[in-house]
């Protein structure tokens, strides 16, 4: 080990992730930005349209598991840089899209076929890999770029408004070949020893994995030793993953999906519309940086805290009626944004908890995929719903509902048990 080096090579790793993050989900997360040109341009229902985001984030959430399942089997600095160029490839086909089966295959197939080998299930692993300790702080950071990446529709607005919605796709495929791909080939490592270190938290290397698996079966809650079969029976998985799916998949992605052109409908112009879900992604931000707070408090309390401030803003967002309330707009952002961030890595840092070890990869990979098919219940269905009355209050009403069940859920899965089993014995 180097012990030389001024900085852990660990938060380069990280800064990495969160670049990724940023470009990457950018590109999902500007949907709300496209859907207005693409419904002007093609006349389609906005169920319909909507159905474009739903299917992205569910075939996302399925190869999610099966992207975790096989980062520690194939190199990532292979996988990764094919999925780069799949997801590339998709975003600049849009561009070209003409009919809504185009967009389907297009933004709801290959693109998230693509992000799922070249971003989160495979950074959380390798993360984990990296910090032995802290890795409530370092999910944070990380799901810092995914609020940037919200933030980034303020820039496709304007994209659009100069160059038009078909241009701005080849921009942004653009910068993943340009930013991402050299990053990955010149500085990523997926495993510490690849780069000659040992993970953050363990003092030489000396210390042996088996040494932590040993102190783990004495606090009686230890996966790594397990089978992955016996990992997928657990009962406190599946409250993770409905978790996730209700927080994110149903009520943050019809959100996402939505709230532009609800607020367009309001009366609201394009760009400023735009500009409250850039702030929401700013909000983002701030919660997923301060999900250390779940290493504090515990994940629990955290998480009710995330949700409290969830329910606020989307209560905000159900009291619009006019542009006569902005403000309201600004506490949506600001209260909704920084619950769904802090939301991602109290549910993360939970499953970290309890699934740590050489499984973990699939576990992540297996909440994405809640969130994949609760987004079927998110922006399909948030369309579905406003064309049956022409309102969005229904949808909005099931957002609420979704975000009180996801709380609930995590506290059932009780990971704070774990946690203390954990430091008896190491204390």
């Amino acid at each position: 080990m180097n012990r030389t080096a001024l900085i852990f090579y660990g938060w380069y790793i990280v800064l990495i992730c969160m670049i990724g993050m940023v470009l990457i989900y950018g590109i999902r997360h500007s949907f709300s930005v496209f859907f207005t040109p693409i419904l002007a341009e093609f006349g389609w229902g906005r169920g319909d349209v909507a159905m474009m985001l739903s299917l992205n984030v569910l075939v996302y959430g399925l190869m999610a598991p099966v992207a975790g399942f096989f980062c520690g089997r194939w190199p990532p600095r292979v996988t990764m840089p094919v999925g780069a160029l799949i997801l590339a490839l998709a975003t600049a086909g849009c561009a070209f899209a003409l009919e809504l089966r185009h967009f389907y295959f297009l933004f709801g197939i290959l693109m998230p076929l693509g992000t799922a080998f070249c971003a989160w299930p495979i950074y959380a692993p390798a993360l984990m890999n990296w910090f032995h300790k802290k890795r409530g702080l370092i999910i944070g950071c990380v799901q810092v770029g995914g609020g940037l990446s919200m933030a980034c529709a303020v820039v496709v607005e304007f994209a659009i408004e100069k160059v038009g919605w078909r241009s701005t796709f080849l921009i942004l495929a653009g910068t993943i070949i340009v930013i991402f791909l050299p990053l990955v080939f010149l500085f990523f490592y997926y495993q510490p020893r690849d780069k000659g270190r040992v993970p953050y938290g363990l003092d030489a290397p000396a210390i042996d994995a088996r040494i932590l698996r040993e102190e783990d079966k004495e606090a009686g809650e230890d996966f790594d030793e397990n089978t992955l079969p016996e990992v997928l029976r657990s009962p406190k998985l599946w409250l993770l993953v409905l978790s996730y799916a209700l927080s994110w998949g149903v009520a943050n992605y019809m959100i996402l999906a939505h709230q532009v052109r609800f607020l367009q409908d309001v009366g609201f112009s394009s760009m400023y519309s735009s500009s409250i879900l850039g702030l929401f992604g700013i909000m983002v931000c701030g919660g997923q940086a301060t999900g250390f707070l779940s290493d504090w408090v515990g994940r629990e309390k955290t998480m009710t805290l995330s949700t409290t401030f969830s329910v606020i803003g989307v209560a905000a967002l159900l009291a619009i009626r006019d542009t006569s309330q902005p403000w309201l707009l600004y506490i949506f952002s600001i209260c909704c944004g920084y619950g769904a961030g802090l939301t991602t890595p109290t549910t993360i840092a939970a499953s970290a908890d309890i699934f740590h070890g050489r499984h973990f990869g699939v576990v992540a990979g297996l909440l994405l995929s809640g969130m994949g098919v609760g987004s079927i219940m998110g922006p399909w269905f948030g369309g579905f719903l406003y064309a049956l009355s022409a309102s969005y209050t229904s949808a909005f009403i099931l957002c609420v509902i979704s975000l009180i069940l996801s709380c609930l859920f995590l506290w059932i899965a009780a990971p704070r048990k774990v946690s203390r089993k954990s430091t008896q014995v190491r204390g």
